[in-house]
């Protein structure tokens, strides 16, 4: 179980500044709250009069310079805490901003000699991280009014830690005497205090909460604005989650995905911080976890991680995969509106190998959870794809290419299930050139063969799955950034999308994995064919899915198709502009006229447990 400490401060009475009022009842109420109500197991207070925190010898809490130095530096030498745990600060007073480093003004502090008689903010950062706690979070409500401030006021990143400031380094931090309190403190402990739909149970939405709310508060009493603002170092932390009790699924995805992500740049510290967030968030009982803190012990080379377990052999004599599963890496490349290269990073993804016999391989790749905004944005596409909406999307395996037609002849020759299929329908032939000629119905049909010979639940993509796996966090209309060129995608290069020279025109498919990958280590996601998604087709997003779940018309199922049924990505003969992530086209998924088509094809996911078992 997670440990929380708190450190609260508030000083009213200085000697060489002008005193506050509330700035010490600030400095209680947040005790109050982080030992009555969030029950954090230390609460230290620090007040003008506070008690002396009863150790042997006890000791002294009002906050001047030498006490309070003492106390961070005797209490915070060696760890106290593990990762997975907190530690919030607290600060009430005045701050100031001298010689480019920020720093709080305690009851002693010289504002002539700030440099020796003020403590710096990175000095307590460096501290409190210094406890062991991976989850270091800063409240500053400094600056406050009643006279000029001091300096140009605090306002800075510090390393490894989440800072919420008071107010932007131009302005005053202001108390409410109606409210008795900082118009900052009363905006964050009535943030802290909301429970359910529109909670601040993380860094980015307290940050939203409080941008919005202390302004209000501000003009309600008739005081100049105001606005705090949240600095998280890395950025990542602003997806941290300050409250378990009211984190949200989302939330926790959000997090999967930061940390997902940390794996594939090979930040494996900054990755194994955010799982044992997801750890504690999910309370312990997420398996995810624990596969990743297997793999990122595996590659620091840890042994003091549980041993991987051996593979498990099935009934049919074949390896089936184990947790820790093999990476690959990659070169990501982004482009701008000229088709010029700006950017190439390297990434890795986890994926696993399914043996289809006599060296045929179906290779999955690990597609992490979170959300995103699906559809095109506003003078992007056309109407069939708005709404844009939000989308929260569970973790799942996705082809690494469109099905090969080696591929399609393995599965093939499996038994029937629904419907016969073809061994070589396509009509531009080669083994590791995608299969074409496939109707809706036949790329079920393969999924239905391919999960009864695998004992693995492989079906279409649903829509959703599809452009989430497609835009790989990207919001551009391509993967690649502002446009493709022929270069990195096979379409049509008569016409341009952006700013970029016009192309090839190859007017055939070409081999799977000619062109870079995206940022999850998908091929031909734009261009080369069309795919198959699960879907039925709509002419708009209204009333879509915000699961990610596939959207059918009434109670539709695969085997009885009613609806007409969908394809994204475009193909060989499609325009750059039927190729973006948000492109979708409607299909008839009959299984007559199969010679249109021949630009279609498919791609097979499967549910992460269902590999992982």
């Amino acid at each position: 179980m997670a440990k929380n400490w708190a450190i609260a401060i508030g000083i009213n009475q200085y000697n060489n500044l002008q005193h506050l009022n509330y700035a010490k009842l600030d400095a209680q109420a947040m005790g109050d709250w982080f030992g009555k109500e969030a029950r954090f197991d230390q609460v230290f207070l620090f007040t003008d009069d506070s008690p002396p925190i009863p150790t042997n010898p006890p000791i002294p809490t009002q906050p001047t310079y030498g006490n309070l130095r003492r106390f961070l530096r005797a209490n915070f030498e060696k760890p106290l805490l593990s990762p997975g745990d907190n530690l919030w600060f607290f600060f009430a007073g005045h701050g100031c901003r001298e010689a480019d480093r920020d720093y709080l003004m305690l009851i002693d502090s010289d504002p002539g000699d700030v440099e020796h008689t003020a403590i710096p903010v990175d000095y307590v950062t460096q501290r409190l991280r210094r406890s062991g706690a991976d989850n270091v979070v800063l409240f500053l409500d400094a600056c406050r009014d009643e006279g000029s401030r001091l300096g140009k006021g605090i306002g800075e990143e510090h390393q490894g830690v989440v800072t919420f400031y008071s107010c932007s380094p131009s302005q005053k931090a202001y108390e409410i005497e109606q409210l008795q309190h900082g118009s900052f403190t009363q905006a964050l402990l009535e943030g802290l205090r909301i429970a359910g739909e529109g909670n601040c149970a993380t860094v980015e939405r307290l940050d939203r909460y409080l941008k919005s709310r202390v302004p209000t508060i501000n003009q309600t009493h008739r005081k100049i604005l105001q606005n705090p603002y949240a600095i998280a170092e890395p950025a990542t932390k602003l997806h941290l989650i300050l409250l378990p009790d009211y984190a949200t699924l989302n939330d926790i995805n959000q997090l999967k995905l930061d940390a997902y992500q940390a794996e594939v740049k090979g930040d494996w510290e900054l990755a194994r911080q955010l799982w044992l967030r997801v750890n504690v968030a999910a309370r312990g009982s997420d398996i995810q976890v624990i596969e990743a803190f297997i793999r990122i012990a595996n590659k620091q080379g840890v042994s003091s991680v549980p041993p991987t377990p051996e593979p498990v052999t099935s009934s049919r004599g074949e390896r089936s995969v184990t947790p820790e599963n093999p990476t690959f890496n990659f070169d990501v490349v982004t482009v701008n509106a000229k088709g010029e290269e700006v950017k190439r990073e390297k990434r890795q993804a986890e994926y696993f190998t399914e043996d289809l016999g006599n060296g045929v391989t179906l290779e999955m790749v690990a597609i992490p959870s979170g959300k995103f905004l699906m559809g095109s944005p506003s003078g992007e596409g056309l109407d069939d794809e708005k709404p844009q909406h939000q989308v929260t999307v569970e973790s799942f395996l996705m082809g690494k290419y469109p099905v090969t037609q080696a591929q399609w002849r393995k599965v093939a020759a499996l038994p029937k299930v629904n419907h016969d299929l073809q061994a070589e329908p396509s009509n531009f032939k080669g083994d590791n050139r995608p299969v074409e000629q496939v109707s809706w119905y036949h790329a079920v049909e393969f999924c239905s063969r391919l999960s009864k010979h695998t004992n693995k639940q492989y079906r279409l993509p649903s829509e959703a799955e599809w452009e989430y796996a497609c835009r790989a966090g990207t919001t551009t209309p391509f993967h690649f950034g502002e446009t493709i060129t022929t270069e990195l995608a096979n379409y049509d290069g008569d016409y341009t999308y952006a700013s970029e020279p016009k192309g090839k025109e190859r007017e055939e498919t070409t081999a799977v994995g000619s062109f870079p990958p995206n940022g999850f280590g998908l091929y031909d996601m734009h261009g080369n064919v069309l795919e198959w998604c699960q879907d039925d087709w709509h002419s708009s997003y209204q009333e879509a899915p915000t699961d990610s779940s596939a959207w059918f018309d009434n109670e539709n199922n695969l085997s009885q198709k009613q609806g007409i049924a969908v394809v994204r990505g475009g193909s060989w003969n499609n325009t750059p502009e039927n190729c973006r992530s948000a492109s979708r086209y409607e299909n008839l998924e009959a299984e007559r006229d199969l010679d249109i088509l021949d630009f279609i094809s498919f791609r097979v996911v499967c549910a992460f447990g269902r590999i992982l078992q």
